[in-house]
């Protein structure tokens, strides 16, 4: 399932799209698996406190790696571009300049995230007996914030390169170490949470090692050292389009922040472990249509780099169809099979009573997001990094944000779960008529080009 760079342009897009979006689908559902056994495994073995500690520090975490998934989503762009034009050297010195940025990055902010550790726990939402275990957690997992930053990175290159099989084992790997040393470290050497948090620090260190290796022995991307220093131009569209991503993963820390004090305020640590089991599973639940997404990337990215513009069309609606029918399935699951799902999480009868209810309610609008994701996804393929922010920040920025700030007042905790379906909904609206307006126009080829 790896396709060569020239393919990106040639191959019927129906084969090309399956072949990118399965192997990138089949990565996400390890990852979510791997973080969907880890919290079970938690929330079994340790219980339900551990799964609200777990809840509170990883947004912290994915914050500071999401440097690293930005700079690859965001140079994988150019690089995806400079290949469809046949610009080589650019590819490279892309590559080059992502990997100094993630590093020095990812660097600075894990230095800052051990000086001012306790506070950062605190505004997450480390509240009450929530606080300590997520203390335990929290060391093991931000010293190997680097390795997985610079694995995430590595992975968005490796797709943008076509070799989707490759990203899909990078993923793999680290899910198959985390579940086993989960095993070992919290079940048979009885390391509680801070076992959780090793196992989960081991797994990011071995994605990282397989990434280094497809890249010097696999890649067509062989680095030297001039490709290591800094291209003005090329950091400023690394830049720009990096944004996108990480200010999404800024507004979803904020979410989290937001999220967590007034699930705390309202319902207390129970609430906030309920939120964990559900944000799990919109990993796992979507983890088809987030690979029909990454899939998608590059396809659009290259044929729009070649001027290809009647196949970015058709990727563009491919990619939408196959998402919307899959979302509309997982809902159904999502809607009938709620309790045993929950069950299968955590043994507290308040959890399980409250958690199916909510489950619900957050996946109710499932059935239309593949328009948002497909459309934020499309900005950011193309370059167009003012439109690609301003929908990737739609649902969690200027709907869901303000929702959870306002519902809660009248409806107390039913108005936070609430708030998810709603901003779906309204952000999927908006990232409608953009697209639509987009490919009403800018797609629009002619014998000269576009209209």
């Amino acid at each position: 399932m790896n396709t060569s760079t020239d393919e990106l342009g040639t191959q019927p897009i129906k084969k090309l799209l399956i072949k990118q979006a399965v192997p990138s689908s089949i990565g996400i559902l390890f990852m979510s698996v791997n973080i969907l056994i880890d919290t079970i495994f938690v929330g079994q073995w340790i219980g339900s406190l551990a799964i609200a500690a777990v809840t509170v520090v990883l947004p912290i975490t994915f914050l500071i790696s999401s440097l690293g998934m930005a700079i690859g989503v965001g140079g994988g762009s150019v690089l995806s571009r400079a290949l469809g034009a046949n610009n080589k050297e650019k590819a490279l010195q892309t590559f080059g300049n992502q990997i100094t940025m993630t590093f020095i990055l990812a660097s600075v902010f894990v230095v800052f995230g051990l000086v001012f550790s306790d506070e950062m726990l605190l505004l997450f939402g480390a509240k009450g007996a929530i606080f300590k275990p997520a203390q335990e957690f929290y060391f093991p997992i931000i010293i190997s914030v680097p390795f997985l930053a610079l694995c995430m990175m590595g992975n968005n290159v490796i797709r943008a390169e076509g070799k989707a099989k490759f990203a899909m084992v990078a993923m793999i790997i680290p899910a198959f170490v985390n579940i086993a040393l989960d095993i070992l470290f919290i079940k048979y050497l009885d390391m509680g949470i801070f076992g959780a948090a090793l196992a989960t620090a081991i797994s990011y260190t071995t994605c990282f090692l397989f990434v280094v290796w497809y890249f010097v022995f696999k890649s067509q991307l062989q680095l030297q050292i001039k490709h290591f220093l800094f291209d003005a131009s090329i950091v400023k569209q690394i830049t720009s389009l990096s944004i996108v991503t990480f200010s999404r993963q800024g507004v979803v820390s904020l979410l989290s922040i937001l999220l967590n004090h007034t699930l705390y305020t309202y319902g207390g640590e129970h609430s906030v472990a309920i939120y964990g089991i559900i944000s799990r599973m919109l990993m796992f639940a979507l983890f088809p249509i987030l690979g029909i997404t990454q899939g998608f990337l590059p396809i659009a990215g290259y044929n729009y780099g070649a001027s290809n513009f009647a196949r970015v069309k058709e990727s563009v609606q491919l990619s939408i169809l196959y998402a919307a029918v899959l979302a509309s399935i997982i809902f159904v699951v999502i809607l009938v099979f709620a309790q045993p799902i929950v069950s299968v999480f955590t043994t507290d009868p308040e959890v399980i009573a409250q958690t199916p209810n909510a489950l619900r309610w957050v996946f109710a609008a499932s059935p239309v997001i593949a328009i948002q994701l497909i459309g934020a996804a499309y900005f950011q393929a193309i370059g167009n990094a003012k439109k690609a922010l301003l929908l990737t920040l739609s649902k969690q920025g200027f709907f869901l944000i303000p929702l959870v700030l306002i519902l809660p007042n009248f409806l107390g905790i039913f108005g936070v779960w609430i708030a998810f379906p709603i901003a779906d909904v309204l952000s999927t609206a908006l990232t409608g008529y953009l697209l639509k307006k987009e490919m009403n126009t800018k797609l629009i080829q002619t014998n000269d080009g576009i209209l």
